[in-house]
């Protein structure tokens, strides 16, 4: 007998129970998105790998070990998309979206990294992501964010996440603050972990963001990123922090935060959680100004975000956030026994939407005695059952049975149905 084939290790199936929780979550953050005025875009999951690679930067973690890149029949090196901002631009560039114009714009799909899975983390997982283009004023860094804020609160998730801010400064700054960091972990190497010593070679920042305790101890002695500022970099970030502070926002001051990608500059933020173990991280972002002309384009300021689909669906869960109307799909289920029974509770079904969209109708299909056909009117979940009998058919009539909240059956004209169900399913 042939072995059953799976699923490929930490790429996931989303069953239908899950679904509306999907569909919930994806369906808020639309909403919010919309209200800021911003527009989707699409982009293909498959891109050219020096995309990548001249985005992200080929000393990251993600090119050296985490993409997934292969030749196909011509030859050409291609890579399943690991993160979104670098497609979302070349797709800009490429189709003249942001030469003298400014851009709000987002998207959703299938990420790829070649990561050990574990809860919160896949091979294949979902962004939400946030980029804007055109704008080089503070005022759109705290758009974003407070956008992200409001989302939160739409979620009921304010009180479980904290805002960590930090500014990179200008690539000068960043540069020079770089050398001094090597300069000091370069007379301490002997206390580095492993990987603190392989990214002190390539991407110095990143040893910031070492979870090592040792490493973290020795960090305390070295030198302050904010120390390295330009003072338009801190006038920026100063003008930020003013408008999260009138807004309302709290955050949290982490000079450690750096971002793992090379093209970040000045505002990187994330918002976090101690609700999910090590799997902190719920949305990150911050502005990209040099990446545009990076790719090829003329330079353009640049800011966005991208939030983790899978680990805010976990957040939702482990807090029990999760409204019980989302996970209620079907509002009546109509059952029909008897000569006839089968068209006719079609038919009214069909009636009942046509007059009521906003409706969940579920008829039953496959035949079955009336009792087999309660029993999957009970699992649906349905607040009501409609049935269908040789009697009622035969007088123009339906039973209503209330499923959920104890009331007596009753029978209705079937003309009158759809008003009584509009009075009734809130």
């Amino acid at each position: 007998m042939a072995k059953n084939i799976q699923a490929i290790r930490g790429m996931n199936d989303v069953l239908p129970a899950q679904s509306p929780v999907w569909q919930y979550l994806e369906g808020t953050v639309k909403d919010v998105l919309a209200g800021y005025g911003y527009d989707e875009i699409r982009m293909p999951i498959l891109e050219q790998t020096a995309l990548f690679k001249r985005s992200i930067g080929e000393v990251t973690d993600i090119v050296e070990k985490e993409m997934y890149t292969f030749e196909d029949r011509n030859g050409d090196s291609l890579t399943l998309r690991p993160e979104g901002t670098a497609s979302c631009v070349r797709a800009c560039e490429e189709h003249g979206l942001l030469y003298n114009q400014t851009q709000r714009l987002w998207y959703t799909g299938p990420m790829f990294r070649h990561e050990r899975p574990q809860k919160g983390r896949y091979r294949q997982f979902f962004q939400i992501g946030v980029e804007t283009f055109g704008m080089a004023t503070p005022d759109i860094d705290a758009e974003v964010i407070l956008m992200t804020a409001r989302l939160w609160q739409f979620l009921g998730l304010s009180d479980s996440v904290t805002l960590q801010l930090n500014t990179l400064g200008s690539n000068e700054a960043r540069a020079r603050y770089r050398d001094a960091l090597v300069e000091f972990l370069s007379e301490r190497k002997d206390q580095l972990d492993e990987d603190s010593l392989r990214r002190l070679e390539t991407n110095p920042l990143r040893v910031l963001d070492s979870k090592d305790p040792q490493t973290q101890a020795v960090l305390v002695g070295a030198p302050e990123l904010h120390d390295y500022l330009d003072d338009e970099s801190r006038e920026h970030f100063a003008t930020l922090r003013d408008i999260l502070d009138s807004a309302g926002v709290k955050y949290e001051i982490n000079q450690r935060l750096v971002r793992g990608l090379d093209y970040y500059c000045k505002t990187v933020f994330e918002w976090v959680t101690d609700k999910l173990g090590a799997q902190g991280t719920v949305c990150a972002g911050g502005r990209y100004d040099g990446l545009v002309e990076q790719l090829g384009g003329k330079p353009t300021p640049a800011v966005g975000f991208a939030m983790g689909v899978e680990r805010l669906i976990l957040l939702l869960e482990t807090l029990e956030l999760i409204p019980a109307e989302v996970l209620q799909t079907i509002d009546v289920y109509v059952c029909g026994v008897g000569v006839g029974a089968d068209k006719a509770a079609l038919l009214l079904s069909d009636r009942i939407r046509g007059e009521h969209p906003w409706l969940r109708v579920q008829t039953h299909c496959g035949g079955g005695s009336f009792k087999s056909q309660m029993k999957k009117a009970d699992k649906s979940g349905a607040h009501f059952a409609l049935l269908l009998g040789e009697s009622e058919i035969a007088d123009g009539n339906v039973t209503v049975k209330d499923m959920r909240g104890g009331a007596d059956q009753q029978t209705l004209a079937q003309a009158d149905v759809s008003a009584w169900l509009a009075e009734h399913v809130n």
